[in-house]
């Protein structure tokens, strides 16, 4: 009766691996299936959320799409929530994420990333009109709106910045706006996609850290057919300004570098 347990385990095994609605594990099988199945948040803008007529829009949906065109395929986003995000590569839910991932070592020990496709700074913003702050040494003794546990209020402080204390990137703004604050030290990205949506508003950046953070598509790893045509994929998008057009509409700039 073993052998036939096993036997009978052994085909249960193959019918869970053939059901439907799991990704292909390869290259030939996402193209088999004329499909590419990308995890992402769909609440994370401007990267990934959904637009006012319920559309999942954004700068990675649009990198997503655009990487599954030049495989010959379609996009198809599956969303959940980041905490469980990455995971879901390991369920075999999707062939990979696009999704803001930063390429971290760690991660690298477990996963494949495809190459760079945007970076971010950690940038010093002030008011448009501010002389006096041009350089993160410029922040001592000045007060520097910021999230005190975020790594940019590490920064700040480590600058000697006083900290004021806020929720986030917006009312870190709005404290600098008012006059409340001096400065902050806020993601590159998010002020860029601030500007594009208010470029009225009367702040800048004064400066940005020289070390760049960047993410990449994630994959499981053991998958080098699928890598190299992604990594290609982003190539093109690039050369034939696929890319630089999604991010000017997005960011209002060049994010690649």
């Amino acid at each position: 009766m073993k052998w036939l347990n096993t036997l009978l385990v052994a085909a249960a095994v193959q019918l869970l691996a053939l059901a439907p609605g799991h990704a292909g594990s390869n290259l030939d099988d996402i193209k088999s299936a004329g499909v590419l199945k990308i995890g992402t948040e769909g609440t994370y803008a401007p990267f990934t959320f959904h637009d006012a007529s319920g559309a999942l829009v954004g700068f990675d949906v649009e990198i997503g799409r655009a990487i599954a065109e030049r495989l010959g395929v379609k996009a198809e986003f599956l969303e959940g929530r980041w905490d469980g995000l990455i995971a879901g590569l390991d369920a075999n839910r999707y062939d990979a994420v696009i999704n803001q991932v930063g390429i971290t070592e760690e991660r690298k020990q477990k996963y494949d990333f495809s190459e760079p496709y945007i970076a971010s700074k950690a940038a010093l913003i002030v008011k448009a009109d501010n002389e006096d702050i041009k350089s993160f040494e410029d922040l001592k003794g000045k007060k520097s709106a910021q999230s005190l546990t975020s790594n940019f209020g590490k920064l700040a402080e480590a600058s000697g910045a006083e900290l004021v204390g806020t929720d986030g990137f917006d009312q870190s703004i709005q404290l600098v706006l008012n006059g409340r604050a001096d400065a902050t030290i806020n993601d590159s990205l998010s002020f860029l996609d601030f500007k594009k949506q208010k470029p009225d508003a009367n702040v800048k950046i004064a400066a940005t850290q020289d070390k760049a953070d960047y993410s990449g598509v994630i994959i499981r790893k053991g998958e080098p057919e699928l890598l190299a045509a992604i990594n290609e994929a982003l190539k093109q998008i690039q050369a034939d300004g696929t890319y630089q057009k999604i991010s000017e509409k997005y960011f209002g700039a060049d994010v690649s570098k």
